[in-house]
């Protein structure tokens, strides 16, 4: 054999074995837990949810499922878990679409959770790619699929990670690598399952939800060079269509589940702003959000809730980041609610909620310090 031919060998060989070292690491710290429970290494979660809730539907026990977009994504388990009962699993993806929350909601109720919380926004129901054309969500991950796992087993970066959580696993060197993880460098930076995508100890809440940062974003989305953006995504067939593929369909398959799904308490400003700055807009929403709420109420294993019209919580501007995103102080306060059964939607007057909110909305007026 001729020396190129020989060296050709050698580095597919040694290719081949660091390959085969790769894999045998993620698939033993499995960073993931897609095969098994953390066992012989700390489990180690990442703030990436599209990613980390393939691995907590297989790791994890529950019979809960909270699932919603980035109004959803600070709660903490042991928070539902303490108000409402049982032991639940949070699924919750920012700025999630209609069919990202089917898919990942779908793959969860395999495993017969007993009930699902489900904060509802209703702009999740556009148009979006289907869940294979998704470059963010790993689909044959949650397919537990032989595609799914092999890109899992061959990826670099989990063979990396897999090494950074072994090295974390090694007493001696447990602490400084701990105090180099970023969440930057490491995608698998928390140890704690409870503190996924919640606000970090000594987060100023108070610099980041009150009046002022509120009202700025209400000034920025009715720009008239920004607010053409309100009406976007609300054409009515779609968003109905959608709807009963997403949400109602998924409802019916699953008739042995209870569904506790609600309306989040926007600021009164998100409504305003489209009176204001996108007439008819909110004459869309209304239709479509009377639509679903018709339809979420005539089933028997659902619970509709409507916090938007909860005006001690939306008329305060101090409780928001912007016109929409509320403080982890208002996710307490939904957990009562939905606990007391406050604000449920009668299902003899499934538009009553709706109706007031928009009393409000006609009623309010933006102070001249506001604009």
């Amino acid at each position: 054999m001729s020396k190129p031919a020989k060296d050709l060998v050698r580095f597919l060989s040694a290719s081949a074995l660091v390959m085969l070292v790769a894999v045998t690491l993620t698939f033993t710290v499995d960073p993931l837990q897609i095969f098994r429970h953390a066992r012989l290494f700390a489990a180690m979660y990442s703030q990436d949810s599209r990613l980390q809730d393939a691995g907590l539907i297989h790791s994890q026990d529950f019979d809960t499922v909270f699932i919603g977009t980035s109004l959803a994504i600070h709660f903490r388990q042991s928070d539902i878990d303490r108000i409402l009962g049982g032991h639940s699993l949070k699924l919750s993806l920012n700025g999630s679409t209609s069919v990202e929350q089917n898919f990942v909601l779908a793959a969860a109720l395999e495993r017969h959770p007993k009930r699902v919380l489900w904060e509802l926004d209703d702009w999740i129901f556009g148009d979006a790619p289907d869940i294979d054309s998704n470059a963010f969500l790993p689909a044959n991950l949650y397919r537990r699929n032989a595609r799914g796992f092999a890109s899992y087993l061959f990826s670099g970066a989990m063979a990396r990670e897999s090494a950074w959580i072994l090295a974390r696993s090694i007493p001696p060197l447990e602490k400084p690598v701990a105090w180099l993880t970023t969440g930057v460098i490491f995608k698998f930076p928390i140890a704690n399952v409870d503190d996924i995508n919640v606000l970090r100890p000594g987060f100023d809440v108070a610099g980041t939800y009150n009046a002022k940062r509120a009202i700025a974003a209400f000034r920025y989305i009715t720009d008239p060079v920004r607010s053409a953006y309100l009406a976007e995504g609300i054409d009515y067939d779609m968003r109905v269509r959608n709807f009963e593929r997403d949400m109602a369909g998924l409802i019916a398959a699953h008739p042995d589940v209870t569904f506790e799904i609600y309306f989040p308490p926007y600021s009164i400003l998100q409504w305003v702003a489209m009176r204001d700055a996108s007439p008819g807009t909110f004459d869309q929403v209304y239709r479509f959000t009377a639509y679903v709420s018709r339809r979420l109420t005539s089933f028997p294993n659902v619970r509709l809730y409507d916090f938007r019209e909860v005006r001690d919580v939306t008329h305060d501007l101090n409780n928001y980041a912007d016109v929409i995103h509320h403080s982890p102080t208002i996710d307490l306060k939904v957990l009562s609610w939905l606990a007391e059964g406050k604000y449920r939607v009668d299902p003899g007057a499934p538009t009553a909620s709706l109706d007031r909110l928009k009393a409000q909305m006609e009623a309010y007026r933006v102070g001249d310090g506001e604009r």
